[in-house]
């Protein structure tokens, strides 16, 4: 038997063995992401290209969960583990069930180019909804979480492969990702744009890291000896493989013009690293061969870490001995799976606002008004790089089905189109609807926001502004319009807008005027219920604000400064509109210190206790902020270092724990080193961040904790 047919050798072994029997033009078949079949050596082809950012997507039916910015807001890295181990049974039942049919096409493979860990550091970034925010350490502790969901736990096999993108230091502008350069010092690199790559390497073990299209610091993300060498696999030790974003390499010589041709980019990228190209540049690895700019010693190289990758997925083995390759297709979109999809919404959802108007009680209502571009629109619940679901509920089905058997009549309006209309001339015709539809009822919920048509990728075809970024943070077309008049027409009856977004947007009017506020994002497809649960009540809100909602576009740094001076709530100036880590319940929380903060064995342990003094079961999101009093270098506002999601009956309280190592108080200095600076040392623990705004919204103080390190 071959080497590499035998299970009991380790799978480096056995990949060198497959490898020294392959011819080179063998050998070049499989470097770009339609990896073509060799028969002889019983090699089926396989595509690499598979996407599973909030469920299995672009492969037929499946569960379809709120989208990633909305599973941040849980603020629960635990669920989101268990959210990921479900997309990889479903990806693993999917991928036997089109194996049997012979199908190896695209979004067919078990190679998942997720989770999208880059920070969200301005809230005009079309594909910002992709992330879980723009904080560095809950984007580390989320994306590990997922990438752990993915790739299983067996000693052996991997579930999946998880794929931590785009790397490094990209967020836009979309327009200008192709020949965009990001200038960025070290000790932003290493403090905002690097620590998630980190963690995914260093304590998710992922699979597989994808460049990003634009230049870090003058070199391109997919042939950056820096980022793909030096930083990756010599600091961080990574041992899986890189696959360029798709036609990333390409960008080489046609839009950063570090290369003059398609041979010399495809060997830069080859010899920085880049092993597996999402693109046709590595059809030319032959003409660089010939032109002497690589050697087959590269080829083997990047080609040995892809073999070993398809090995610990089971796809040499006998399917008897992988434990993951006999889930069936009856495991793909269960009853158990859409339960944790309407659990998933409702610990997403985001109360901004309350005025003593939510829970509503339908015994107390007559008439209730729906109105807007996003209260029956299915593509507001699904984000992008989605999949399909098999029943959709939006806002206005979630309210109907909620209220049948009820004597509450529900009236619609669409209000106004999301964003243009080409059909009617009378750009009035559903605002009057709607303002009719207001006077006459006595609550109005208002549907508003974007869905991926409008934020989303650069030049993605769905993409009505073109490059996928917005221009600002208004509500687009008539939307604000339709909010004010509304509001005009209901006088003193309470309006509460529903607010449909993957990003910040302009929320002073509602603010102003609304009597509630739901941050709903893009909830998933069971998400019209669960928004519809919150309104009546059937659950307390618990989710958090992964992304800070200013007041002005006006207070940001120009997109294209990847500075992080002035950007998020680690570094602005002003006050936001909506903090980052905020949201309402409709239970109040009290804070208590079990003991002041104390060292043991190297580490600082923090505990208090938390009582629910509301009359509703409900989650309380409990988080740790260290503020350093007395640098010497320059610091953020403050900075997330823990956070706990727990639930509590009325009036039960539970003691939460934190331990903070040494590296959990390390400042990063001008040169992207981390040290541990002398000085006062401030934590805070509560439910919110420790700034001024969220005390004033919550009408609630944190703990607060101060030290000194000699």
């Amino acid at each position: 038997m071959e080497k590499y047919r035998d299970e009991s050798l380790s799978f480096e072994e056995r990949a060198k063995d497959l490898l020294s029997r392959m011819t080179l033009e063998e050998k070049l078949s499989q470097m770009t992401y339609q990896s073509q079949p060799i028969e002889r050596l019983g090699i089926p082809a396989y595509n690499w290209w598979n996407e599973a950012l909030h469920g299995v997507a672009r492969a037929g039916t499946a569960t379809m969960f709120p989208q990633a910015i909305g599973l941040a807001a849980m603020f629960d890295d635990q669920e989101l583990y268990e959210i990921a181990d479900i997309i990889a049974t479903e990806g693993r039942a999917k991928y036997k069930a089109y194996s049997e049919e012979g199908d190896r096409g695209i979004y067919k493979g078990l190679t998942f180019w997720s989770p999208n860990v880059n920070i969200f550091r301005d809230p005009r970034w079309g594909r910002g909804h992709e992330t879980y925010g723009e904080d560095p350490y809950l984007t580390s502790r989320l994306g590990v979480a997922f990438v752990k969901g993915l790739q299983g736990d067996d000693p052996k096999y991997l579930k999946t492969a998880a794929c931590a993108k785009h790397y490094a230091v990209h967020s836009g502008p979309e327009g200008l990702r192709h020949e965009f350069d990001a200038q960025v010092s070290q000790k932003d690199l290493w403090e905002t744009y690097l620590p998630a790559f980190e963690a995914c390497v260093k304590e998710g073990h992922v699979e597989a890291v994808m460049g990003a299209y634009n230049r870090t610091n003058g070199e391109p993300c997919c042939g950056s000896p820096t980022l793909l060498q030096k930083i990756l696999r010599d600091t961080w030790g990574f041992q899986g493989h890189v696959v360029s974003d798709c036609w990333a390499i390409m960008d080489f010589h046609t839009h950063h013009h570090v290369t003059a041709t398609a041979p010399e980019s495809a060997a830069v990228a080859l010899k920085a690293g880049c092993d597996v190209n999402c693109g046709i540049v590595y059809l030319h690895l032959q003409a660089a061969l010939d032109e002497g700019r690589i050697t087959e010693e590269d080829v083997d190289r990047s080609l040995l870490r892809l073999l070993i990758t398809r090995m610990k997925l089971g796809m040499f083995d006998q399917p008897e001995h992988v434990p993951y390759a006999a889930i069936p297709v009856s495991a793909n979109n269960t009853k158990a799976h859409q339960e944790k999809n309407l659990r998933a919404a409702r610990k997403s959802l985001v109360l901004l606002k309350n005025d003593h108007v939510l829970p509503l009680c339908p015994s107390k209502l007559r008439r209730i008004a729906v109105i807007g571009p996003n209260a029956d629109s299915r593509e507001a619940l699904k984000g992008n790089y989605y999949g399909d679901a098999d029943r959709y509920t939006t806002v206005l089905e979630g309210i109907q089905n909620y209220l049948v058997g009820t004597d509450v009549e529900v009236a619609y309006s669409l209000g106004c189109v999301l964003f243009h209309e080409k059909h009617h001339s009378d750009e009035n015709q559903y605002i009057y609807e709607a303002t009719g539809l207001a006077r006459h009822s006595d609550v109005v919920v208002v549907c508003l926001g974007l869905d991926d048509t409008l934020e989303g990728e650069e030049r993605h075809q769905s993409n009505t502004y073109g490059s996928g970024d917005k221009p600002d943070l208004k509500f687009p077309g008539q939307q604000e319009r339709l909010l004010r008049e509304v509001l005009d027409a209901a006088g003193d009856k309470p309006v509460i807008l529903v607010n449909m977004t993957g990003s910040a947007m302009d929320l002073n009017l509602a603010e102003e005027r609304c009597a509630a506020i739901i941050q709903a994002w893009y909830p998933g497809s069971r998400g019209g219920q669960a928004i519809a649960e919150l309104l009546f009540g059937e659950y307390s809100p618990a989710g958090r604000l992964p992304v800070t909602f200013y007041r002005t576009i006006e207070e940001l740094p120009e997109f294209t400064d990847y500075r992080m001076t002035g950007r998020t709530y680690r570094y602005m100036k002003n006050d936001a509109l909506y903090p980052f880590g905020y949201g309402l319940s409709y239970n109040t929380y009290r804070y208590d210190a079990v003991e002041f903060p104390y060292w043991q064995d190297s580490k600082l342990h923090v505990r208090v206790r938390v009582t629910n003094q509301g009359t509703m079961k409900g989650d309380e999101v409990v988080q740790l902020y260290m503020i350093h009093k007395s640098p010497v270098l320059e610091s953020p506002n403050c900075s997330l270092r823990g956070f706990q999601r727990i639930t509590l009956e009325p009036g039960a309280s539970q003691e939460v724990e934190f331990i903070l190592g040494q590296e959990d108080l390390m400042m990063v200095n001008n040169d992207g080193e981390k040290v541990l600076e002398s000085g006062e040392y401030e934590i805070t623990v509560g439910g919110g961040q420790p700034d001024h705004r969220t005390e004033e919204l919550t009408g609630q103080k944190v703990l607060r904790f101060t030290f000194w390190l000699p």
